[in-house]
């Protein structure tokens, strides 16, 4: 079956996919993206995700290409004529093409829209509940403005290598002060002696407020889950009942090794099932109203 992906406003083989040489997005990284699972031909957290997307570009000053129907048009056409029931949909929006300068481009420049799949989606429960994840932890090396879900994602790459360099899944980034801000690509959350979910605040800008995370911190509250929004150490980390991280691709992970310190018990811990359970009864549900997202 060919696979296509949409680059402004054709549907293209995805092997004939392409931008202009000059696009910002390849010289500046000038753009920004977001990841959204597609369940069973469903967009799970469709609505906080271009919620994020459309926030997303306006502190980059840079256009909505479309209006969201016509883009969620684009993106039902796009499962359509791929066929695609399991699968993460990736769009990235740039500031576009226009000669090379560091300032914004001057006149009609059109901001550049693709959209293509990058991998099939895996949502089987018994085999989720199988995914333990070991993490490390490394230096946040990243720009200011982590509440922008850009593409300049040098700091996270390199983070992500230094994991799996160290035999890990994934890396837990921690800043000048000594306090875990969040995974290279999932937000961090643990499990506290008390029994407490603990994640950290998305009040300063410095983590990017997954929608993920969003929807689990508006089902907790429904479900009467207490949680502490906090900043938390590697060494509170280590002494955790249980961790796990989030994100559209990675749903809830389980996280039983931390530099090498078992979490809990290592294995699944009964909250994290829970939450597990929960989130993906919302996020596969058609009927079910989905939730906003907000920066804070």
């Amino acid at each position: 079956m060919p696979r296509y992906s949409y680059v402004n406003g054709h549907y293209v083989p995805h092997g004939e996919a392409a931008v202009h040489i000059e696009d910002r997005g390849f010289q500046f990284a000038d753009g920004v993206y977001e990841v959204i699972s597609c369940v069973s031909g469903h967009f799970a957290d469709e609505v906080g995700h271009l919620d994020r997307l459309e926030r997303s570009l306006r502190e980059m000053r840079i256009a909505m290409p479309m209006p969201r129907k016509a883009l969620q048009l684009v993106m039902r056409e796009f499962i359509r004529r791929n066929r695609i029931k399991n699968a993460y949909v990736y769009i990235q929006v740039t500031r576009g093409a226009a000669p090379r300068d560091f300032k914004f481009p001057q006149g009609d420049i059109k901001p550049t829209l693709v959209v293509s799949a990058i991998g099939c989606a895996r949502f089987d429960m018994a085999e989720r509940k199988n995914l333990l994840k070991k993490a490390v932890t490394v230096p946040d090396l990243r720009w200011k403005r982590r509440d922008i879900k850009a593409t300049c994602l040098t700091a996270q790459v390199l983070a992500k290598q230094m994991a799996v360099d160290r035999g890990a899944y994934e890396a837990l980034m921690v800043d000048d002060d000594g306090f875990i801000t969040e995974g290279s690509s999932t937000n961090a959350w643990i499990v506290d002696k008390k029994g407490t979910l603990v994640t950290r605040p998305t009040d300063h800008n410095d983590i990017l407020k997954g929608v993920t995370r969003n929807a689990i911190q508006a089902l907790c509250k429904k479900e009467g889950v207490k949680l502490v929004e906090r900043a938390f150490t590697p060494a509170e980390a280590y002494k955790a009942k249980e961790a796990f991280i989030t994100a559209a691709t990675t749903l809830v992970m389980p996280i039983v090794s931390i530099d090498g310190y078992k979490i809990g018990d290592g294995k699944l811990g009964k909250l994290t099932s829970k939450i597990l359970d929960f989130y993906f009864d919302y996020a596969s549900d058609k009927k079910r109203k989905q939730e906003h997202w907000t920066p804070t």
